[in-house]
């Protein structure tokens, strides 16, 4: 799995655990080992600014996901492909951290961002029950692994 990892932000973060955890998920729903995945860390302002741009929503968030090739999980038979770029706030996660440590929110929501490039959503119910089962069986089984 080819995934470039950039800190663009005022935050000391452990990269390989991010990348760990970004391989992990994606091996776990089936996408070729050849593909490509893009990480980037982020201040609160720049995500923000991407955030107004992108979602036409005010103020920071905590993750966003960029597809490009539109892959699905499962579909390693396809061949590789570029599956997109996450941009996580290493800022904003720190104030969600309530009950786990930074290190365990980057990963979560590193694993939440890999499921929105795999064509999960939130938006409905029944959807956001079974992306965030599957968000958090996900990193369970990548920390018991480590």
């Amino acid at each position: 799995m080819g995934i470039e990892i950039a800190n663009n932000s005022s935050a000391k973060c452990n990269e390989d655990e991010i990348v760990s955890a970004a391989k992990f998920a994606l091996y776990k729903m089936g996408i070729h080992p050849d593909s490509d995945l893009s990480i980037t860390l982020v201040n609160e302002d720049e995500i923000e600014q991407l955030h107004i741009q992108w979602m036409d929503l005010p103020g920071p968030t905590d993750v966003l996901s960029f597809p490009m090739d539109e892959m699905k999980p499962f579909s390693a038979s396809k061949g590789p492909g570029i599956i997109g770029d996450i941009v996580l706030c290493p800022a904003f996660a720190a104030k969600q951290a309530v009950k786990h440590s930074v290190e365990d929110e980057i990963a979560l929501l590193t694993i939440h961002g890999v499921l929105h490039l795999l064509g999960f959503d939130h938006a409905e119910p029944e959807e956001e029950k079974a992306m965030f089962h599957l968000q958090d069986e996900t990193l369970a089984e990548w920390k018991s692994k480590k």
